[in-house]
């Protein structure tokens, strides 16, 4: 049975937030459930997830799919949904995230008012009580954009994301595998679609929650974050073979770097309580310049 819409999620050892990302997806209101299946991508090195998958899928509405790839990789696990999943439209939500009931319809309200090849909706970062930094992180772990729907001239990440398949520039493996382990493969992706014409809108009451593991719950992990978004920019034009564009990422590091280390220093000196803020615009300012080996950055695809 072909489905004109396939929900997505990628996991890894994360048990608690894929339950609660899959139980909220499970609950979806405003959408045929005769339209929907559900692809579950399981990047463990042994099938960790397939009990908690198959016990949801008896209650769920729609078709459960659950795809085992141990073959380590952001990439390469969204591709193994991909390769089983039916759907003209492809929605992708994170395992660490948590869609309210309205979620899927909003996005396809948007698409279909915007007529748009992907759409984005908002992120709303939550984390505990007590946690250092945790404005700053809340703030991290969000996705900001226009307080209405429209049309984009940029893109977001695939985490809360609508996308026409046919929009894809390979229907079954659209990602690329030397993101496997830094991340970026769907900034990658999401430039390649744009080059070749695709069109991109925000959904504005598209919103999900994302609760962060408490490991990425640090303010050193959010900065190495934020220096490998840095990155970035300069990875795809040396993917591109882009040397102008190259130097121009690695001269906007340079002064995106100077400008912010004396703002560094004076709020890291006066212990402000916003002082992570400038240090992220720092690290992301000197990832735009030092984006080459040895640098780079991994995240993903490590045994536990």
């Amino acid at each position: 049975m072909t489905a004109q819409i396939s929900l997505i999620v990628p996991t890894q050892r994360r048990p608690a937030g894929l339950e609660t990302a899959l139980r909220s997806l499970i609950a979806q209101t405003g959408v045929d459930p005769a339209r929907l299946e559900l692809v579950v991508a399981d990047n463990d090195a042994v099938p960790s997830a397939r009990d908690r998958v198959e016990a949801l899928a008896a209650r769920a509405p729609f078709p459960v799919r659950y795809v085992h790839e141990p073959r380590p990789g952001v990439a390469t696990v969204r591709n193994a949904a991909l390769a089983v999943a039916t759907g003209a439209l492809i929605a992708f939500l994170d395992d660490d995230e948590e869609a309210p009931p309205t979620w899927l319809a909003d996005l396809l309200a948007a698409q279909a008012l915007l007529g748009v090849d992907a759409v984005f909706g908002p992120v709303r970062g939550r984390t505990p009580e007590g946690v250092r930094h945790r404005a700053y992180l809340e703030d991290f772990f969000s996705r900001h954009g226009p307080a209405d729907t429209r049309r984009l001239e940029s893109w977001y990440g695939c985490g809360n994301s609508l996308i026409r398949r046919a929009a894809l520039p390979h229907p079954t493996a659209p990602f690329d595998a030397s993101r496997n382990a830094s991340g970026g493969e769907d900034d990658l992706l999401f430039a390649r679609m744009a080059a070749a014409g695709a069109t991109f809108g925000w959904a504005h009451e598209a919103f999900v929650w994302e609760d962060p593991v408490p490991s990425r719950l640090t303010l050193a992990y959010a900065l190495r974050r934020a220096f490998a978004y840095g990155q970035g920019p300069s990875e795809h034009c040396a993917a591109e073979r882009n040397l102008p564009g190259i130097i121009r990422w690695m001269l906007a590091g340079l002064v995106q770097t100077a400008l912010w280390t004396p703002v560094v220093a004076v709020k890291w000196a006066l212990v402000a309580p916003d002082r992570a803020m400038p240090l992220d615009r720092l690290m992301r300012g000197l990832g735009k310049t030092f984006w080459f080996p040895p640098f780079s950055q991994t995240f993903y695809g490590r045994p536990a």
